[in-house]
């Protein structure tokens, strides 16, 4: 009795043991994927960082707004197409992320790639700008937060550059766009006209208007997000949002 009495004990030690080993080994396989989204998160940081690096020395060597996009789009379809990624790895709204990376996914195939004669415009200029000096804060926010060293400056700068960069950003792409509607209204691009076997019509240019019109709802939503999300971390304020 004595011998399976110690037994007895033995493999219940050995059995609290193992399901100890196992809650301890747990987390850390559950924080493999937690560890790729974070290095995602550092990888989307340099990628904005190459960008602007880009822009900066064409200025420099240019002296010219003109063909800064010629000389950047490779990068930058390739970067902003990648931040597809954006929609299930950063930390905010899905709605927000799929809006706005949709909207640049947008613009930089769909306008400034297809429409080569607006691509010298200032406009095209001035949101690729918005979108380097917004990104680079995010991303280093996300960067500095994830090595648990976070710098007040990068705090404030994230949640107070967007207050103008936004509307800066929106204002270049709106402009864009318009520029692109003599354009896209003279060659007939991308519509499809009747009659034809499908007995169906699209018209890219009134697409267009109605996509500068949809800016009215969807923008104020994405601003005020942010503004809340100001309040929350800069001021320690309460605020409790809807589930999107």
């Amino acid at each position: 009795l004595d011998i399976n009495e110690r037994d007895g004990g033995k493999g219940k030690l050995e059995s609290r043991k193992f399901q100890k080993e196992n809650r301890t080994h747990l987390p850390r396989l559950s924080s493999r994927g937690s560890l790729s989204k974070e290095l995602y998160k550092i990888l989307f940081f340099f990628r904005w960082l190459v960008l602007a690096i880009a822009m900066v020395r064409f200025y420099m060597e240019k002296g010219t707004h003109r063909g800064l996009y010629k000389s950047v789009q490779k990068t930058l379809k390739f970067f902003q197409t990648f931040a597809l990624l954006e929609v299930r790895i950063v930390p905010t709204s899905v709605l927000v992320t799929g809006v706005q990376v949709s909207s640049r996914i947008f613009m930089v195939w769909l306008i400034t790639h297809s429409i080569k004669p607006i691509q010298n415009e200032e406009s095209v200029v001035l949101f690729l700008v918005a979108w380097t000096v917004t990104e680079i804060t995010r991303y280093s926010f996300y960067t500095f937060s994830l090595l648990d060293h976070l710098p007040y400056f990068i705090k404030w700068a994230r949640y107070n550059f967007f207050i103008i960069l936004y509307p800066v950003g929106v204002a270049g792409e709106l402009l864009t766009i318009y520029a692109a509607l003599p354009y896209v209204k003279k060659t007939g691009m991308f519509s499809i006209r009747l009659p034809n076997k499908y007995n169906v019509s699209f018209d890219y240019y009134y697409f267009l208007l109605i996509t500068m019109a949809s800016y009215i709802p969807l923008f104020p939503q994405l601003y005020f997000h942010m503004l809340r999300q100001r309040r929350k971390v800069l001021h320690g304020e309460v605020i409790v949002e809807k589930d999107d």
